[in-house]
């Protein structure tokens, strides 16, 4: 067996969505015209859970609200298997769309609706399409007045659809000491740049080598957990063709979605995961890793 004692385990996260939800196919499938799409979100959220449960991996479930309101038994089918349920929000907008006044109800909607579902608190948020950065330096105020302990809503890479490459790449509190916790997807650090190795269309796009590679080095070379991402629809191969769309978001939403349930399955086994909460626990409880340490070598005594 490989020896993986270099590192705490990395955080393996889903952004609970369905296909016609992604925000680049919003141009194609308003948000009106949501009802009207077959919902396929159960199935592949079944498919999912089982992966997880095969390889005995906790999970976080970032969860739309619009998902959970639906389709509550699948907020109860990821609690009861053990992972963290957390809010996506509830109408899957961009944060820099919508202004201060609507994110905040669009979070006391979501975190409601998915706690009473749910029955478990909810503290942890990710925003649609990574959407917090320069252009709303009022978010993570609201985040932490709404009950939210922690973000993982800010990807430091260049992208046309979302990215703040100059922000940091780990585990941070933007305003400090006792602020928000801000836990970016994983990136690789490469002749000045910085490139995604935190999942989503990356992970299906390149050989499996590639995201595997980057995972391990950001753990062995720099110490740190790594924020992996997927999406449910992301294990759905015969979800219905959105017509009409441009070439770029064709390739980028279907190409090898018959790959991941197998790359999928073999990452949770290849390298250890376990839930935000847990896997960031000393971060959350503001103490740093030799206080964790030394906590944990004293209850062995």
């Amino acid at each position: 067996m490989e020896e993986r004692s270099w590192a705490r385990c990395n955080a393996l996260t889903v952004d609970v969505e369905d296909y016609f939800q992604v925000l680049a196919m919003a141009p194609y499938v308003g948000r009106d015209a949501w009802e009207r799409w077959p919902c396929r979100i159960e199935a592949s959220m079944d498919r999912l859970l089982q992966i997880c449960a095969d390889r005995c991996v906790c999970g976080t479930f970032f969860t739309l609200g619009w998902v959970a309101k639906r389709y509550p038994q699948v907020v109860r089918r990821i609690v009861a298997a053990g992972h963290e349920l957390a809010s996506h929000g509830y109408g899957h907008e961009r944060v820099w769309e919508i202004g201060p006044r609507a994110f905040r109800e669009d979070l006391i909607r979501a975190k409601g609706l998915l706690e009473d579902t749910g029955g478990v608190p909810v503290v942890g948020y990710r925003a649609p399409a990574f959407s917090i950065g320069p252009r709303t330096p009022w978010a993570r105020e609201i985040l932490q007045e709404t009950g939210h302990r922690y973000s993982s809503s800010v990807y430091p890479v260049r992208h046309d659809h979302y990215g703040t490459p100059e922000a940091p790449r780990h585990a941070h509190r933007p305003d400090g000491q006792g602020g928000l916790l801000e836990l970016p997807p994983a990136t690789l650090r490469l002749l000045g740049r910085n490139l995604p190795a935190g999942g989503g269309g990356y992970f299906r796009l390149l050989p499996y080598r590639v995201s595997w590679a980057a995972l391990r080095w950001i753990a062995q070379a720099e110490g740190q957990p790594a924020v992996f991402y997927i999406h449910p629809w992301e294990l759905d191969p015969e979800q219905p063709r959105v017509p009409g769309i441009d070439l770029r978001t064709r390739v980028r939403h279907y190409v090898n979605l018959h790959r991941t349930e197998q790359r999928l399955s073999r990452l949770l086994q290849d390298l250890d995961w376990d839930r935000i909460d847990r896997v960031f626990a000393p971060e959350l409880a503001g103490v740093s890793d030799w206080q964790a340490g030394q906590a944990v070598s004293a209850q062995a005594f």
